[in-house]
C-alpha cells in the first residue's frame, strides 16, 4: 500500500485542488457556455465608495512600493540569517507565477490592496501535490488572493476566484490552510469610526455636491418689481422666467439681461466655484490623519522623507504579510529546519547617483558588499575578474593581485605549502654535504702525503 501511494503521487500533477472537479462542469471548447468578460474578473474592485474618491489612488500607491519589495521563501543558518533561496513551488508562486492569471508582484500588489479594501485578506492554496489536511509534507503550486465574508471557530468563508468556471466561489476553508492576514493599519484605514471612512464619506458628499454643481442648474430666485399673486401675474412671471432661460440657452456666453427694478439671488453657492480649493483642503486633511506624507505621492519626498514612510506604512504591511505566509504555509518541522519567508527592498531605488557613488565606496572600502555584489545591485552584469567576487579593499597596496588573499594562488600564504618556523632540514643537508665534501678532500690530502 505504501508502495502505490508513492507512485501514484509521483503519477497524479495535482493530488489536491481546492475546487473539486466535476465531469458536468468541464467545458470541452474556448467557449462551451463558460463565463467570459471584458477585463479580468479575478482582480480586485474598489468598492464601498471609495472608488470615487482619492482614496484609491492612495491605496494603489502604497499596494505598489508593498509588491516592489521581494517575498521569498529562504533558508536561514545557525544565526537566522539569510543564507539561500528555497527551490520550491511556494517560492516559485512568490517569485514567478502565483496562478494562471497573475504574476509573482500582481500578486503582491493584490494582497495589500485586498488588505487595504477589506481589512483582512486570504490566501489560499488552489493546487498542491498532496491533501495539506491529511498531510504537512505537501509542495504548494499555485496561490490566491480571496476575501473573508464570514469567521467561524476554525473555518472561515472566503470568496475566491474559480478558475475552473471563471467566477467568484464562496469556500469554507480551515484557518490552519488558510493565510489570513490583517491589515496593520486596520484602525486607521478600515474601522468604521475611523478617520478614514468619516473622510471618504465626506468626499463622496463633496463629488455629489460637484456633480449637483456641474449639472447646469444655477439655483437662483427672480425677484419682480410686482406683486405675484393673481393668475395673470403668475402667467407674467413664468413668461418672464422663461425668457431668461432661452436667453442664457441661446447665448453664446450664457449671458441674459435683466430689469434694472428686477434683484437676482443665487441659492446654495456662490457666483465663483471654490470646489477645487476644497477638495485640496481634504486631500491634505486625508494625508494628515493617514500619517502619510504628501510629498511621497507627488515625486517630491526626500530621502529621509521615503525612509520614515517605508518604515512606518510598508514596512508592516510587508511584515504582516511574511508572517502570514510563514505562520500557516510552513510546519514547524520546516521552521526547525531553517525555512522561513522574508522580503528584501532594493536599499539603492531611492538613493541618487551622487550619494551612490559615496556609499558604494564605503561598502566596498569596508569590505561589507563583493564588486559583483554592487554591479547586481545597481543595474550592471557581474564582471568575470577572479576579484569581482572578493571582499578586499582596492585602495589598499596589493590588494588588486588576487594571488594576495588567495592562498591558492600563493604558497606562501598557504600554512601546508609553507615551511614551518624553526624547520632547517635544508640547511643541514647542505651542511652535511659540506662536511662529506672537505672530509674526502682530507683523505685524499693524507693518502698523497703517505705515497710520498
Amino acid at each position: 500500500m505504501g508502495l502505490f501511494s508513492r507512485v501514484r503521487d509521483s503519477l497524479i500533477h495535482a493530488a489536491f485542488n481546492t475546487f473539486a472537479k466535476e465531469e458536468s462542469n468541464r467545458f470541452q471548447s474556448w467557449g462551451g457556455g463558460s463565463a467570459n468578460y471584458g477585463s479580468n474578473p479575478s482582480r480586485l474592485r474598489a468598492g464601498g465608495g471609495s472608488d470615487r474618491t482619492i482614496t484609491t489612488s492612495i491605496y494603489n500607491q502604497i499596494a505598489m512600493d508593498v509588491a516592489s519589495a521581494d517575498l521569498m521563501h529562504v533558508r536561514l543558518d545557525e544565526e537566522r540569517r539569510y543564507k539561500e533561496p528555497m527551490s520550491s513551488g511556494l517560492n516559485y508562486c512568490l517569485t514567478v507565477e502565483a496562478n494562471l492569471d497573475e504574476g509573482a508582484r500582481a500578486f503582491r500588489q493584490n494582497i495589500a490592496m485586498t488588505l487595504f479594501e477589506k481589512g483582512v485578506a486570504a490566501v489560499c492554496i488552489m493546487t498542491a501535490d498532496k491533501d495539506p489536511a491529511t498531510s504537512m509534507s505537501y509542495d504548494i503550486e499555485t496561490l490566491r488572493v480571496g476575501e473573508v465574508v464570514a469567521w467561524y471557530p476554525e473555518y472561515v468563508r472566503v470568496l475566491i476566484y474559480n478558475q475552473e468556471t471563471g467566477v467568484k466561489d464562496e469556500l469554507t476553508l480551515p484557518k490552519r490552510q488558510v493565510a489570513v492576514i490583517e491589515n496593520p493599519l486596520f484602525a486607521v484605514m478600515n474601522d468604521e469610526v475611523s478617520t478614514l471612512r468619516r473622510l471618504t464619506r465626506k468626499l463622496s458628499i463633496l463629488d455629489a455636491i460637484d456633480e449637483q454643481a456641474g449639472s447646469g442648474k444655477l439655483d437662483i430666485i427672480i425677484q419682480l418689481p410686482y406683486v405675484v399673486k393673481s393668475d395673470s401675474r403668475k402667467a407674467q412671471a413664468a413668461a418672464r422666467r422663461q425668457d431668461m432661460e432661452d436667453q442664457l440657452y441661446n447665448s453664446k456666453y450664457g449671458v441674459a439681461y435683466a430689469d434694472a427694478t428686477e434683484k437676482i439671488t443665487q441659492l446654495n453657492r456662490p457666483a465663483e466655484n471654490n470646489m477645487l480649493a476644497q477638495v485640496e483642503f481634504l486631500t491634505k486633511q486625508l494625508y494628515s490623519q493617514l500619517g502619510i506624507p504628501k510629498d511621497v505621492f507627488d515625486g517630491t519626498a526626500d530621502e529621509k522623507t521615503l525612509k520614515n514612510y517605508h518604515n512606518r506604512t510598508v514596512e508592516p504591511v510587508l511584515t504582516a504579510i511574511s508572517q502570514g505566509i510563514e505562520r500557516k504555509f510552513l510546519s514547524k518541522t520546516a521552521r526547525a529546519q531553517g525555512q522561513a519567508i522574508r522580503f528584501f527592498i532594493d536599499p539603492f531605488r531611492n538613493i541618487t547617483l551622487a550619494d551612490l557613488a559615496t556609499l558604494v565606496d564605503a561598502l566596498s572600502r569596508n569590505e561589507i558588499l563583493s564588486p559583483n555584489e554592487i554591479r547586481t545591485g545597481i543595474g550592471f552584469r557581474p564582471s568575470k575578474e577572479a576579484k569581482s567576487d572578493m571582499l578586499l579593499n582596492s585602495n589598499m597596496p596589493g590588494s588588486a593581485d588576487p594571488s594576495a588573499i588567495d592562498p591558492a594562488a600563493d604558497p606562501a600564504a598557504d600554512p601546508a605549502a609553507a615551511p614551518t618556523e624553526g624547520d632547517t632540514s635544508e640547511e643541514d643537508s647542505l651542511l652535511e654535504e659540506t662536511l662529506a665534501a672537505l672530509e674526502a678532500n682530507a683523505d685524499k690530502i693524507i693518502s698523497d702525503s703517505a705515497n710520498v
